[in-house]
């Protein structure tokens, strides 16, 4: 299956709810690491991770442009939208762009992850500033808690 092919097939299964076949994208073991929900892996997770999506909103729109692949590593900006079902914020409409990676095994998906603006998709459901703080700082939190992240920031620590 040719990348394109895995992007229409991916946002297809996304916004149709279909986790079978969204799980069926991944290798057995494969990952989706969601910009909201956390790290899922194996496909069981996977369909679980999507249903919360369709829990918390509704008619999704998916749009892959520009992809491009290297052997194992894929890439592709996306448009993404929803409607919110989140309490309070029902109906809500929200958009977001963002680039997507793809680490592939043959044409199956070994890891997916995602870099979006959080808070460009907060400020449009209107969440209170302190909240859209909380969930950004909780996100900065987790990236500079990486060996690769540190090794930038541990040099600040050092009196100079």
């Amino acid at each position: 299956m040719s990348f394109p092919n895995i992007l229409t097939a991916f946002a297809a299964a996304v916004c149709a709810n279909d986790g079978t076949a969204l799980g069926a994208l991944f290798t057995p073991e494969g990952t989706y690491a969601d910009e909201f929900f956390g790290c899922y892996t194996g496909r069981p997770a996977i369909a679980e991770m999507l249903q919360r999506f369709h829990d918390t909103g509704r008619d999704y729109r998916w749009d892959f442009i520009d992809p491009v692949r290297d052997g194992d590593l894929a890439y592709a900006r996306f448009r993404f939208s929803f409607a919110s079902r989140v309490a309070g914020c029902e109906g809500k409409p929200v958009m977001f762009e963002g680039i997507s990676q793809f680490r592939l095994v043959g044409n199956l998906i070994e890891r997916y992850s995602e870099a979006f603006d959080r808070g460009v998709a907060l400020a449009q459901l209107d969440f209170p500033a302190e909240r859209i703080k909380r969930v950004v700082e909780k996100a900065a939190i987790a990236q500079n808690a990486s060996p690769a992240a540190r090794a930038h920031l541990d040099r600040f620590a050092t009196p100079g």
